[in-house]
């Protein structure tokens, strides 16, 4: 089901709050260079209290503007507001909404001494400026004020010059492509050689269909239509994103493509690892606008500071979760991050625990996806390592996990009327809150035959103290194509054993 064999997935785990914090540390004061097409997010809003006489539309009283950069601006903003430094260059038109994004950017680098906004003017271009009309803090409206012109030679040449001379003083190349005419193909290829040959990883955020322009690069972090566009390939599901995200790493010689997918989260595929799963952070979803630059920001920053792909995308997750619950094109503080980090992780505990007839539905959609869903069940009383390694074993072979858990009465007909030490409520709190469980489901039987064949996953995985003929299910999973698995057992760990020496 599963292309290059099962992957390696983490959906609903954005690492541990420890973890996110050192790497959050990590961007304080990080040197990067941001280049790419700048421009203003307007939003007007106000509320609609009637209909126009001159045709079927609603009216818009006004009552507030604010203006924000957008595009690589929101990209910098986002930065800046993450802790780190970056060295900005873009092109702004000889207008006043140009005027209004130097401004903005000097704003968006004062929290560090050594960041900088440098935004060249060139006569030839028109700034873009995106408006957008709001009621009820829903938009009604966007009106985009731009021209896609190439730049003027002389403009051009400085911004090459300018960017090739800043390459010394970073750790990283974050390019934001809005295709408004700033970045050239001849640009682009001169900047990526030139920062790969010192060392420097370069993640772009890529528009239009020819990434031809973008090769060389180390990432790539395209929406799931913009993968589709760019490939070829249809990537409604996580099989069709992933061989989407293999193409173009093939194509066009780039380390990975960190593909965002909405409401189904990211897929970060590497060329040297198998593919991984983030399924979406946010809580409540608000407003899009400008996820993608915060995705770009959070991404390139971790990686450029030594994050690996996985950790700097679950930093990116968390971050583009945060946003997407603010109005407006908004950014993530490594307050909000956290926050968000600690709430996603304690709605996770409580939302993991399911009832069957739930989760069979919801095995179902995974599975359409081209998910591979895997099954191991046992009491978990007292949790230990056998157990963990165990679970990680499972994790590894699937790309949703499922722990079917004996009941109370269930663990005393099996272990004797002194067991469970813990109830049930306890122990599925556990297991929830292990980032590699998806899902806990309660059973009553003395064996988990009925919630395999209501859930029919892909794969079984049992200790390898069982030989394949014993395993309760076994039959049933490999009758109907699925697979067993023998997870190999850590000697000397033990629920029975551990209350033995406790003397229980």
């Amino acid at each position: 089901m599963n292309e290059g064999g099962p992957q390696t997935a983490h959906p609903g785990e954005p690492g541990r709050i420890e973890d996110i914090s050192a790497t959050l540390g990590a961007l304080s004061g990080l040197p990067l260079l941001v280049i790419g097409d700048v421009m203003l997010d307007r939003f007007l809003s106000g509320e609609v209290e009637r209909i126009s006489p001159e045709g079927p539309i609603p009216v818009l009283r006004i009552e507030a503007e604010h203006t924000a950069l957008g595009g690589a601006g929101n990209v910098l903003r986002n930065l800046s507001a993450l802790g780190a430094a970056p060295r900005f260059l873009s092109v702004v038109g000889d207008d006043a909404a140009g005027a209004r994004a130097r401004e903005l950017a000097a704003e968006a680098t004062a929290a560090h001494e050594t960041a900088d906004a440098v935004l060249l003017t060139d006569p030839a271009l028109t700034t873009t400026v995106k408006q957008r009309f709001l009621a009820g803090g829903r938009q009604l409206l966007r009106a985009d004020h731009e021209s896609r012109r190439s730049l003027t030679e002389p403009c051009a040449a400085e911004l090459r010059a300018r960017a090739l001379a800043l390459l010394d003083g970073v750790r990283g190349v974050l390019i934001s492509d809005y295709g408004k005419g700033a970045l050239a193909p001849a640009l682009l290829a001169d900047l990526i050689a030139a920062a790969r040959a010192k060392g420097l990883p370069v993640v772009v955020d890529p528009k239009g269909s020819d990434y031809a322009r973008y090769r060389g690069a180390t990432w790539l972090t395209p929406n799931r239509q913009e993968l589709r566009d760019a490939s070829g390939i249809e990537t409604r599901d996580a099989e069709g994103t992933v061989a989407a995200a293999r193409l173009l790493i093939d194509s066009y010689e780039i380390e990975g493509v960190l593909a965002t997918r909405g409401p189904a989260g990211m897929a970060v595929v590497a060329a040297e690892h198998p593919p991984e799963h983030l399924s979406a952070e946010a809580l409540e979803v608000f407003d899009v606008s400008g996820a993608g630059d915060t995705v770009l920001a959070a991404f390139g920053a971790a990686l450029s500071a030594g994050s690996s792909p996985l950790e700097a995308a679950r930093l990116a997750n968390t971050a583009a979760g945060v946003v997407v619950g603010k109005p407006g094109t908004a950014v993530a503080k490594p307050g909000d991050v956290l926050r968000a980090a600690q709430a996603r992780r304690l709605h996770d505990v409580e939302t993991k625990v399911v009832d069957l007839n739930a989760l069979v539905a919801e095995v179902r959609g995974w599975q359409s996806e081209g998910l591979r869903v895997g099954f191991t069940n046992g009491c978990f009383d007292l949790l230990h390592p056998g157990h963990i390694s165990l679970i990680g074993q499972a994790r590894a072979a699937c790309d949703r996990l499922i722990v079917g858990l004996n009941s109370d009465a269930s663990v005393a007909r099996l272990k004797g009327p002194s067991r469970p030490v813990q109830d049930e409520a306890a122990r599925a709190a556990v297991l929830a809150s292990l980032g590699k469980v998806d899902r806990v489901v309660i059973f009553g039987e003395d064996t988990p035959l009925r919630a395999l064949d209501a859930l029919r996953p892909d794969l079984l995985v049992k200790g390898a103290d069982y030989a394949l003929d014993q395993v309760v299910g076994g039959d049933l999973v490999t009758g109907y194509g699925g697979q067993v698995l023998l997870a190999e057992l850590l000697p000397g760990h033990s629920t029975s054993e551990t209350l033995r020496r406790l003397g229980a």
